[in-house]
């Protein structure tokens, strides 16, 4: 399971030209769901991502979490990040999880970081989405939980 995540001023996601998630100071994690993903794999990573320190503190260091500052995450499904690109010029997306499970792990994540106490937006898993963010930095990362951990 991976994710990215951005650190963000603002960011927001738009399906067929209605605005259907948007957050203020946050982060944006786009979710990347693969086969081997299981239910343990999700509540990991959506500590991870919870307690992921990445704000700055009075002292201008990476010392605090989404959590820590306040902020909220923009949840975004994107089985692109589940692609194998180790060869050729296409990506193969056999690695990633079969639809149904793909979206019952999503959910499991976003709901994992609401029981962490952030505010959580998401976008529409499955849908063609537009997402538009303000990176503050540019901080990105990406988290990953492999399979067997």
């Amino acid at each position: 399971m991976r994710a990215l995540i951005q650190r963000v001023h603002h960011a927001s996601v738009v399906v067929a030209g209605t605005t259907i998630g948007a957050i203020d100071r946050g982060i944006l994690v786009f979710l990347g769901v693969q086969r081997q993903d299981s239910a343990s794999h999700c509540d990991r990573l959506a500590s991870r991502v919870l307690n992921y320190r990445i704000f700055a503190d009075a002292g201008s260091r990476m010392n605090l979490s989404v959590r820590d500052v306040g902020g909220a995450a923009l949840v975004v499904s994107q089985f692109t990040l589940a692609a194998d690109t180790a060869k050729g010029l296409r990506p193969s997306f056999t690695p990633a999880a079969e639809p149904e499970i793909a979206e019952s792990l999503y959910r499991r994540f976003v709901d994992g970081l609401r029981a962490g106490g952030i505010e959580v937006a998401t976008g529409s898993f499955g849908a063609d989405m537009q997402v538009s963010l303000c990176n503050d930095g540019p901080v990105t990362f990406l988290l990953e939980v492999p399979a067997g951990h």
